[in-house]
């Protein structure tokens, strides 16, 4: 896997490589690499964003910057780059992640994926630079950095080798494992605290009628809640 994050903030992401998963996935081969718009910018001064057209409150991230970042990492015209690689904004109003979407990507040899900022991109990066649009939820961030390492989390977790148990990624909320359904609840020692006892089932040993239990919870979560 392939991964580069264009942003105005490379330095936000220190502390997520420190990860032990991403970490495990960097060790495994994966590629996690930044460019930074300002770097490549054609402006003056690193000027990078500017007035809307129309008028209105805060700025906008120029179409002529990011196609100077792009053209800068990958060598060519990127309206061809996203013929070869999935180029991903990511926005409030694109595509919502959830697991099959994660699932999508994680097969992909490479992503690329362009953070925002201020009051997001001109509109031409996302209709002539970006093969997908993607939200990690409805709502607004100061910019797309956070996203960028949602999506980057949700993705590198999947790759074969990263997890210490290759199970964890199986078997989880909105997996197809678990048909779309939230995970079932887990318990660990002590089998009682302040008069909560663990349910006596998965206690008993009995495999098959744990494995039915924890079907059940899985269910009703994605009905209306846990079981008794």
């Amino acid at each position: 896997m392939e991964l580069d994050v264009f942003t105005l903030f490379p330095e936000a992401f220190e502390w997520f490589e420190r990860q032990r998963h991403v970490a495990n996935a960097l060790a495994l081969g994966a590629h996690l690499e930044y460019v930074n718009y300002r770097d490549h910018t054609p402006l003056t001064a690193g000027q990078v964003d500017d007035t809307p057209f129309g008028g209105g409150a805060g700025m906008v991230l120029r179409v002529d910057v990011v196609e100077a970042a792009l053209r800068a990492r990958y060598g060519r015209d990127p309206v061809a780059v996203r013929e070869q690689r999935r180029v991903i904004a990511l926005t409030p109003t694109g595509r919502l992640l959830d697991d099959a979407v994660v699932d999508e990507l994680a097969r992909e040899p490479a992503l690329t994926l362009l953070s925002g900022r201020y009051e997001g991109f001109d509109q031409r990066i996302v209709e002539h630079f970006a093969s997908d649009e993607l939200s990690i939820g409805r709502y607004v961030l100061a910019g797309g950095e956070l996203p960028a390492m949602v999506v980057a989390d949700a993705v590198l977790r999947k790759l074969p080798g990263v997890l210490g148990d290759e199970r964890s990624a199986v078997e989880e909320s909105f997996s197809a494992a678990l048909e779309g359904a939230p995970e079932y609840p887990h318990y660990t020692r002590p089998a009682e605290y302040r008069g909560w006892r663990v349910p006596e089932v998965l206690l008993s040993g009995h495999h098959a009628r744990i494995e039915e239990w924890r079907r059940e919870q899985s269910r009703a979560r994605a009905q209306s809640g846990p079981l008794p």
